[in-house]
């Protein structure tokens, strides 16, 4: 007997092998899947141009009604600046079209939740699910970056060609603007995945998220146009953060970490701080939402 289950430890041990071969395959095969998902929504896109033209055209209309509304407001009263409101505006028209593009990020995955394409891709011999988080938080940037940059030609035009086309602006506007998309993309994707559908999707992002988190920020007016428990508000807001940061370098022509973004007789903050929350509020949340995506789904 002892000879027989000698034998058989012999013989189940010849099927162990020896070495493991490790495949390095897993970040190719990651940013293949990540490329494919892209290209994917990418033609979900062109196949619906008007959700294209309604983002676009929506922060245009911002642009123009409020600009020409208040373009008499004396911004010069409160402010060191003696600039025009319109001047004043842009900063804030270009990261409400980044917001405004990354707080949609999740409504394709939804809409594949609903239909049952997201099973097929979760069940599907994938290598990593987190290309799924990739490729929406890099396709909704492609489009946000692209109407960035239309918006800034389109007040260069509408300024009758002041404000030179400048390449240090755009690559701050792009850098900033790229924190704050991927910021709410994040976020937009996690209410995708725990949300029941698409109507609770929308509802959420258009009536308690858009509207008030635009207002209370300093994209239609400064700080000191607000109240106490505004400024407060604004101040806990990290678009606030990065239209100031704009809005300074559009304003002086250059940047200076030590310059003054947020001055009130509580807070004061500068351009190297708002950076860094910016960046901590942006780590947090893909962390969170990573965690949240991976006990819901794996």
């Amino acid at each position: 007997m002892n000879l027989l289950n000698k034998t058989k430890i012999n013989n189940s041990s010849d099927f162990i092998p020896k070495k493991r071969m490790k495949l390095h395959l897993s970040k190719q095969k990651t940013y293949k899947e990540t490329q494919e998902i892209i290209h994917r929504l990418q033609i979900q896109s062109f196949r619906r141009p008007a959700n294209l033209v309604i983002n676009m055209i929506q922060p245009l209309l911002w642009l123009l009604l409020f600009g020409a509304l208040f373009q008499n407001a004396p911004i010069y009263l409160f402010e060191q600046y003696r600039i025009q409101y319109r001047e004043f505006l842009n900063p804030g028209i270009i990261i409400f079209t980044g917001f405004n593009s990354a707080i949609n990020a999740g409504l394709p995955l939804i809409f594949d939740r609903e239909f049952g394409f997201l099973n097929r891709i979760l069940i599907s011999p994938i290598s990593n699910k987190n290309s799924l988080i990739y490729s929406s938080i890099i396709h909704t940037w492609l489009i946000a970056t692209t109407q960035i940059i239309i918006i800034m030609l389109v007040t260069i035009y509408q300024n009758n060609n002041n404000i030179n086309f400048n390449i240090n602006q755009l690559i701050t506007n792009v850098i900033i603007s790229t924190i704050i998309i991927s910021n709410i993309a994040t976020i937009s994707i996690c209410n995708a995945l725990i949300l029941p559908g698409h109507i609770e999707f929308i509802a959420l992002t258009t009536l308690l998220i858009n509207l008030p988190t635009l207002f209370a920020s300093t994209a239609l007016a400064p700080l000191s146009f607000m109240p106490t428990w505004l400024q407060i508000i604004c101040c806990i807001n990290p678009l606030t953060y990065a239209i100031e940061i704009i809005r300074n370098y559009s304003l002086n022509k250059s940047i200076s970490m030590n310059t003054e973004i947020i001055n009130t007789t509580w807070l004061t903050i500068n351009i190297n701080q708002g950076l860094l929350i910016l960046i901590l509020i942006n780590i947090t949340s893909v962390i969170i939402v990573k965690n949240i995506i991976k006990y819901k789904y794996d």
